[in-house]
This record gives C-alpha cells, structure tokens and sequence, in this order.
C-alpha cells in the first residue's frame, strides 16, 4: 500500500471535511483553523520545510490565529522559531513595532497587525506560512513588517491557495516564490475544483 502525499491527505481532508460556504469561501475548520489535526499539520510542516530546504531560513512568520498551527509545524520542521503578528498591540510591546495592515476577507474588517522589533531583524531570511492564500492581502501585511525590519523574504508557503481570487498570481508577479500545498480553481455551485 502506497502512503499519500500530503497534497493527497490535504485534498481528501478537504473533499470530506471541507463545506463549501459560497463561491468565495472554503469553511476547513473541522482540521485547519479552528479544530486542529495536528498530524497532519506536522506532515504539512515537513512538506513547507521540504520545499523550502537549502533557503537557509531563520524564521517562520504567520498572522495569529489559523496560520500559528501550520507555522509552529514548518518552524519544529526547519528549527528555527516562529513569530506571529499580533492583531492587537498589547500594553506589554514596547520598544520597536513593526506594523501592516491587512483586510480580512471573511471578517470583513481593516486590522493593524504588529511584531515587536526584537524579534525580526536584518539579518533574519523569513518565510511566510499561512492556511489560506485568497487576496493576499496577510501576505501583504507580512511583507512590510518584513521590509520595515529590513530582513529577507525567503517565500510565502499556504497550505490552500484559492487561484480565483488572484492574490498568490499577485504576490507571483512581484518575483516572490509561492508554493501551495493545494490550489483550488473554483468553488462554484457549491463544488470544489482543484487544479493540482
């Protein structure tokens, strides 16, 4: 018997898990961001850190909170520490910020999302993870608080990437390397379409 890739476990979590909300959104929260597998997010982890072996990566930067699970994996899966942006400044950052603004989809609200300056520097290389890539509007937000660090962009690595809404053709465009795990061409009619 033949073990599944991780696209393959991914995609199949997907078909029986997975409930399609609308033509623009894919409800995973059964095993992705709300509810976690962490087993498969492990796999997921080795597969990001795989893809993304010999970029000499220093950190692993995510949005709190559905990108942490898949982040905290890829950082165990590299060894290097994990930073997640934080949606609300607490009274206890002080020093050095960095900030990014980012538009949340299925919230339908503009936030400010911030990482203290001790923790990101110009000698850090960082890959971004996330679990969604649909606008890109985190990786956006991501990028600033990369570049007001003055560090590196290794990659962005999403463990779903929803084509139709352009975001990764966008960051792609730029020059910046995108790997997702599984890319969906369409929900329409209540139907997922992957193209991978």
């Amino acid at each position: 018997m033949v073990a599944l890739s991780v696209v393959e476990l991914l995609k199949e979590k997907i078909r029986q898990e997975g409930r399609v909300i609308s033509d623009d959104v894919l409800k995973v929260d059964s095993f992705l961001n709300h509810q976690i597998d962490p087993v498969l997010m492990l796999k997921v982890g080795e597969e990001f850190a795989r893809r993304f072996a010999g970029s000499a990566i220093t950190k692993v930067l995510t949005v709190e909170a559905s990108g942490i699970a898949v982040a905290l994996m890829t950082g165990l899966s590299l060894k290097v520490p994990v930073v997640f942006a934080k949606k609300k400044q607490p009274s206890t950052m002080d020093g050095e910020t960095y900030c990014g603004r980012v538009r949340s989809y299925t919230k339908e609200e503009v936030i400010d999302i911030v990482v203290a300056g001790s923790y990101l520097g110009p000698e850090d290389r960082v890959l971004i993870i996330d679990d969604f890539l649909a606008s890109g509007e985190a990786a956006r937000g991501l990028l600033k608080i990369i570049t007001q660090a003055g560090a590196t962009l290794v990659g962005v690595g999403t463990v779903i990437e929803k084509v139709f809404q352009t975001g990764g053709e966008a960051l792609r465009d730029q020059g910046i390397r995108v790997e997702s795990l599984v890319q969906i061409g369409s929900l329409a009619g209540g139907q997922i379409e992957f193209l991978n």
